[in-house]
C-alpha cells in the first residue's frame, strides 16, 4: 500500500471519529435541553399549584360571608347551639367536627345517656362546631355539614339531624358531606326537616360565616382536638376513667344537690 493511500485512510478515520464526537456532543446538548426544559416545566407547574392553593384558601375565607347565627344560638358571640332545658343544673360543652371519627365514637358511646339526661331536665348540652378535618384532610364537608346542622337548628331539628349526621358519617378521607344531595338525603331521615327553607339555607351557605367564626374560636381556645368535652367546666374527655355510667352518676349527683 502506498504512503498516499495510507494517509488517505487515516484522514477518513479521523473524519469519522470527529463526526462521531460531534454527534455525541450534539446528543449531550439535546439531553441537557430536555432536562432543562423539564425542570422549568416542573417549577412552573409548582408555581401554578402554589397560586391555585393560595387562591383556594382565599376563596374559602372570602366565601364565608356574613356571620349569621342560627335561631336560638347562645353564649359568647352566639356560637353555641343549646339542647335541653336551659335551667338544667349541669352543662355539657362539646366541641366537635362532623367529619371527625373520634367525635363519632364519642357520640355513639354517649348518645343514649346524653338523651336520657337532657330529657330528664338534668343536663343541657352546648354544641360548638369546628372544621378541623377540612383543614387537615382538605375538602369542605366539615363546613357544609356544620352549616346544614345550623340550618336544621332554624327548623327546630338540630338534635335529630346532629345524630343522623354522625350515624351516617363517611370515612375521614371521604368528603361526602361536601355534597348537598347527601345532606338533603340525610335530612329526609328527620321528620319535618326536608323543607324548602332548609334546602335554601344549605344551598346558600347561610351560616358559613358563623361556622368560620366558631372554628376560629376553637382554634383560639387551646383545645387539644375534637372532640373536646367539658362537664360544668371540667374536661371529661381527658378522663380515662370516664364512662357513660360515670357521666350519668355525676350529673344526677349535681341534680340532687
Amino acid at each position: 500500500m502506498s504512503e498516499k493511500n495510507r494517509e488517505g485512510k487515516r484522514t477518513a478515520r479521523e473524519r469519522l471519529a470527529e463526526e462521531r464526537e460531534k454527534q455525541k456532543a450534539a446528543e449531550k446538548r439535546r439531553r441537557a435541553l430536555i432536562v432543562g426544559a423539564s425542570v422549568v416545566c416542573v417549577l412552573g407547574l409548582a408555581a401554578v399549584i402554589g397560586v391555585v392553593a393560595a387562591n383556594a384558601g382565599k376563596d374559602e375565607a372570602g366565601d364565608s360571608g356574613p356571620v349569621v347565627a342560627p335561631s336560638g344560638a347562645k353564649g359568647e358571640d352566639s356560637l353555641a347551639i343549646p339542647v335541653g332545658d336551659a335551667g338544667a343544673p349541669s352543662t355539657l360543652s362539646v366541641w366537635e367536627d362532623f367529619r371527625c371519627p373520634a367525635c363519632k365514637s364519642f357520640e355513639d358511646a354517649y348518645r343514649s345517656t346524653i338523651h336520657e339526661l337532657t330529657e330528664a331536665g338534668k343536663l343541657k348540652v352546648e354544641y360548638h362546631l369546628a372544621t378541623l378535618i377540612d383543614g387537615n384532610m382538605g375538602g369542605s364537608g366539615s363546613r357544609k355539614a356544620a352549616n346544614a346542622a345550623a340550618c336544621a337548628q332554624n327548623e327546630g331539628r338540630f338534635a335529630a339531624y346532629h345524630d343522623v349526621l354522625y350515624q351516617n358519617q363517611p370515612p375521614e378521607t371521604n368528603d361526602d358531606f361536601a355534597n348537598e344531595s347527601k345532606l338533603f338525603d340525610l335530612a329526609k331521615k328527620v321528620d319535618g326537616l326536608d323543607t324548602s327553607a332548609f334546602r335554601t339555607c344549605v344551598q346558600e351557605g347561610t351560616h358559613n360565616g358563623w361556622v368560620a367564626k366558631s372554628n376560629e374560636a376553637f382554634q383560639k381556645g387551646g383545645f387539644s382536638g375534637t372532640p373536646s368535652v367539658f362537664l360544668n367546666g371540667t374536661n371529661i374527655y381527658a378522663d380515662q376513667s370516664m364512662t357513660p355510667a360515670k357521666l350519668k352518676q355525676m350529673v344526677e349527683a349535681k341534680a340532687a344537690g
